[in-house]
């Protein structure tokens, strides 16, 4: 599991240090080299006739929202790559006369056509500009923030408190007992469909405790020894999934309903062949753009 998952991979040097230095940045704006990546409401730009991300020159800046400001995702090959939001734009594929040219789409859409690179740099860009929006005033005081380091955060005008993105830490495991693993359902989605259990790293809490105490709380098994195999961005706003497998202790359930719709134990095989798309394993899992579909495919190949 050492290849980079969807939303990873981004090849983009981030540029730590020169982006403290606000000349620079301003400097970088005004390249005639630097490319920006449009962002209308979350959705990201893809050209039409190839699976790449859409880029910019930097008159679209003319366009963007001024509050968010351009957010920058990295250097490659000394040119600075930036995202800007359009989302205040009625129809922004006029505005920037590229109607034949590209479209936007959900970053899981894009996931889709992208190669890997591309769309950790989507990642990257749709994550930050989600922030920028949500924290335009001050949790502290109230007052308003302002964009500084090129993006990279915000610092209160009144109380000069500096605020910076967040990761929210995620547990997921594939939680087995012999040739059995435990999956979950949640109302809403498509028929057949299970995946590995998941939620949220509570406070002072470590992941291997977030991992027993969700099991226990969706379903009712207790859980031995958890064992951590690899790690995802999740940009849904911005959450890093940390893929686990957890040895179960029993096999008895006592199912949340509000939690979950449905819980329960598969063969190995059964998960197997659903994973290789057989119609008759009756089972539908996560695609490949999702952890949990390679951590079901590590389970049944026995890693």
């Amino acid at each position: 599991m050492s290849r980079p998952f969807t939303f990873a991979g981004s090849p983009l040097d981030r540029a730590e240090r020169e982006r403290r230095d606000h000349a620079w940045i301003e400097d970088r704006l005004e390249r005639e080299e630097s490319r920006f990546l449009p962002v209308w409401r979350l959705q990201v730009l893809v050209k039409k006739d190839a699976p790449e991300l859409a880029w910019a020159r930097g008159v679209v800046r003319e366009a963007m929202n001024r509050e968010v400001g351009p957010v920058l995702l990295g250097l490659r090959d000394d040119v600075a790559h930036f995202a800007v939001d359009l989302s205040a734009i009625a129809d922004p594929l006029a505005e920037l006369g590229a109607e034949d040219a590209a479209e936007f789409y959900d970053l899981r859409a894009a996931a889709l056509r992208l190669g890997g690179e591309d769309a950790g740099i989507a990642a990257h860009a749709r994550a930050k500009i989600d922030w920028h929006a949500r924290h335009g005033f001050c949790p502290g005081c109230g007052g308003k923030t302002r964009s500084v380091g090129g993006g990279s955060h915000r610092v209160c005008s009144d109380c000069s408190v500096e605020h910076f993105p967040r990761t929210d830490p995620v547990a997921i495991a594939v939680v087995s007992r012999g040739d059995r693993c435990l999956l979950g359902r949640q109302r809403g989605w498509p028929d057949r469909m299970y995946s590995a259990l998941a939620g949220f790293v509570e406070a002072a809490e470590t992941l291997e405790e977030a991992v027993r105490r969700e099991v226990a709380e969706e379903t009712g098994v207790r859980v031995g020894a958890v064992r951590y195999l690899a790690s995802q961005p999740w940009p849904f706003p911005s959450s890093l999934m940390l893929g686990c497998v957890a040895e179960g202790l029993g096999e008895e359930l006592d199912v949340d309903a509000v939690e979950l719709e449905d819980a329960c134990w598969f063969e190995r095989d059964r998960v197997r062949r659903a994973l290789a798309g057989h119609a008759d394993a009756n089972l539908v899992l996560p695609p490949p753009i999702a952890i949990a579909h390679h951590l079901l495919r590590s389970w049944t190949e026995g890693d």
